[in-house]
């Protein structure tokens, strides 16, 4: 029952980090795309990443090809069909991540893992889109997945405990720290930090401070790495919105409500670093 080949869905900064991280780790990795293109793109990111830490000496040349050849490109879901562990990485809407549940359960093996990347939605719901509820967990790896040295496992009130010590497994072979946690909307990072996220920008709209101001505050008074609305432009205004609706959707506290602002910015397009402008502008 040991995790050996590991397919990764989607192709976004997130899947692509996961799946540098498992193939680093020594693991086979199938990365699955919508199009072809796509997911040989991705490839072709994995290597130059790769090409970047062996320029800087932090990687030797043959373990970045032994980790290249570890890892092969698909646009088809039929490829993840030997896959012992399934781990979802696409958009962060519960209609489309059931539908991607729904036709895994069909081709999977039947010991097969499934797992969702997923930061705030409902693993339940996925799950009980299979015919083996058992074998899903969530499995979230932050951003950017090489770096950052946490993953959560979510367990669900059908997730097996087989299930949970092979993903933890899994998760430790990769370097990481996993903690496990209750499938409860925002896990135990979210929960904790968007209120916080949310609350800096009903201070901005408040007029407390400037935005700049409570970065600096926040940096300098409680030792964070980035302020508040450097973090907002980093996750995505968008993402950040989404995450404190869910949020919202299954505690109805007023911290998660989102602040008219932060909607307002996401209606304008104004998502962050990936729009290039958000609280910042990155356009310069």
């Amino acid at each position: 029952m040991t995790i050996k080949r590991v397919g990764i869905i989607g192709s976004g900064i997130m899947g692509s980090g996961i799946a540098e991280v498992a193939a680093r780790s020594g693991f086979e990795v199938v990365l699955r795309s919508r199009q072809q293109a796509t997911a040989d793109a991705t490839l072709a990111a994995l290597e130059m990443s790769l090409t970047k830490q062996v320029d800087k000496g932090k990687l030797e040349e043959a373990e970045k090809q032994a980790t290249l050849g570890r890892v092969t490109a698909t646009s088809s879901l039929n490829d993840l069909a030997d896959c012992d562990l399934v781990i979802e990485s696409v958009v962060e809407d519960l209609a489309t991540k059931k539908e991607l549940f729904r036709e895994l359960n069909h081709i999977c093996k039947d010991d097969a893992i499934l797992a969702t990347n997923t930061s705030t939605l409902p693993v339940i719901e996925m799950a009980m889109e299979t015919h083996k509820p058992e074998y899903v967990c969530g499995v979230h790896f932050f951003n950017p997945a090489p770096l950052m040295s946490l993953v959560e496992i979510v367990r669900t009130l059908v997730t097996s405990d087989e299930t949970i010590s092979r993903v933890r497994d899994f998760a430790e072979a990769c370097g990481k720290s996993p903690v496990e946690v209750k499938d409860r909307a925002g896990f135990i990072v979210n929960a904790l930090l968007f209120p916080y996220l949310n609350n800096a920008v009903r201070m901005l709209e408040n007029g407390t401070a400037s935005m700049e101001d409570i970065d600096v505050a926040m940096k300098g008074g409680c030792n964070f790495p980035m302020g508040p609305f450097a973090l907002l432009d980093l996750v995505g205004l968008d993402t950040s919105l989404a995450i404190l609706e869910a949020l919202y959707a299954e505690f109805r506290d007023p911290n998660f409500a989102p602040v008219p602002l932060l909607r307002r910015m996401v209606m304008a397009g104004h998502l962050g670093r990936k729009s290039g402008k958000g609280f910042y502008d990155y356009s310069r």
